[in-house]
């Protein structure tokens, strides 16, 4: 029998229902499932058995729509009294893969742990929690972010997970921590010229750097591989080996984009992905299988799934009932919007290669369980934007 408490308990979430952004849902949707199809042709030409990643990647897609009901289960406003456990939570996530025997290094960097026949991105989640812990940290900061000293605690508090993530070393991944810190802190009431400001100082810092590197020998954070990847996008041809380094992967993007015309070649058809002329066309260059094989009506289709997703997120940013919860969407869309800006422009050779997976698209399943619990948490403060009115 249905006590008379738990009755009310499903008549409130019923009611609730309404409240589920279902444009969210559907970009979603179409995002997921174009995905399973661009990756089949993806790795067709990378194992035998063309089902081999799609199975693995529909399995996490299952995982992770779990996950993201679970997290529109439980009141958003529940993380912020775990606020500190849950910035813990995120060292420690962050250092065991730095602890021999635990962490498992993968193309340099040692940012996995292997997990029998799996391997989990601990970076993946660190996002998720940096976002929730430091919304809930900004909340007590209102009024406070007007000047540089008001920011410096902001920056502290980003530092240490910083360093880990350098330390790994993960610069793609640290470089998307700083766009959830900048989107963060202007929504929160950082004024945007003092942000342009230290923004613009820290990219001729890094600038500046990188010449007295070259000129000097002056020690970087970074290894020489994921230097020349920052650099060659500029010229690819210039990688002292007349594109055949560092200016592969782009030289070989190019081509496979620019091969794809209006309506591109087809699925499976592309002749840079299956004879495996581009590299990681089934993770970190899988937007340049869409613009060889879909073309250029396939790639703004696939852009303006993304484009309504943000919007609406943006919308649900701006509806929600509290500042926490705002600022927590913020945070996803800042995440979402580096990675796609970030993964597409290395496509088509406008960013560097940092190796930025596209979200809910590219193959991993750390990424996609992560991107799916964020969608979720996008969902869970829509889901609680109002009081239940009888």
């Amino acid at each position: 029998m249905i006590t008379g408490l738990g009755l009310w308990g499903i008549i409130m979430n019923v009611k609730r229902l309404k409240n589920l952004d279902f444009v969210i849902l559907s970009s979603l949707v179409v995002i997921l499932v174009m995905s399973l199809f661009v990756l089949s042709s993806a790795s067709a030409s990378i194992v035998s058995d063309s089902a081999y990643f799609v199975t693995r990647q529909a399995m996490w897609i299952f995982i992770g729509l779990v996950a993201m009901v679970v997290t529109i289960s439980i009141n958003y406003t529940q993380f912020a009294r775990h606020n500190r456990l849950l910035y813990v939570l995120n060292l420690l996530l962050l250092v065991s893969v730095l602890i021999p025997g635990v962490g498992t290094e993968v193309n340099g960097a040692t940012s996995w742990i292997r997990l029998g026949p799996f391997s989990l991105q601990p970076v993946e989640f660190s996002k998720i929690l940096m976002i929730i812990t430091f919304a809930n940290f900004l909340v007590a900061k209102q009024g406070q972010l007007n000047t540089f000293k008001g920011l410096i605690p902001c920056f502290l508090y980003f530092a240490l997970p910083l360093l880990l993530i350098l330390k790994q070393p993960d610069l793609g991944s640290s470089l998307v921590f700083i766009a959830i810190l900048f989107g963060m802190l202007l929504v929160a009431g950082a004024r945007l010229g003092l942000l342009a400001g230290i923004a613009s100082a820290g990219l001729g810092g890094a600038i500046s750097a990188v010449v007295l590197h070259l000129k000097f020998g002056m020690p970087l954070p970074i290894k020489q591989y994921q230097l020349m990847r920052l650099l060659v996008f500029l010229n690819p041809y210039a990688d002292g080996k007349g594109g055949r380094g560092a200016g592969y992967n782009v030289i070989q993007s190019l081509a496979a984009v620019g091969s794809g015309n209006f309506w591109g070649q087809g699925l499976g058809k592309g002749s840079q992905v299956q004879l495996n002329f581009l590299p990681e066309h089934h993770t970190d260059f899988i937007f340049s299988v869409v613009g060889e094989e879909l073309g250029f009506i396939g790639s703004i289709f696939l852009l303006s799934m993304y484009f309504l997703l943000l919007y609406r997120c943006i919308k649900i940013a701006l509806n929600s009932k509290d500042m926490f919860g705002s600022l927590i969407v913020i945070g996803i869309v800042s995440m979402f919007t580096y990675h796609i800006i970030q993964n597409v422009g290395m496509a088509i050779g406008m960013m560097p290669i940092t190796g930025i997976p596209l979200p809910m698209f590219s193959y991993g399943g750390s990424s996609m369980l992560a991107n799916l619990i964020a969608i979720g948490l996008v969902l869970n403060v829509n889901f609680r934007r109002k009081k239940i009115m009888f």
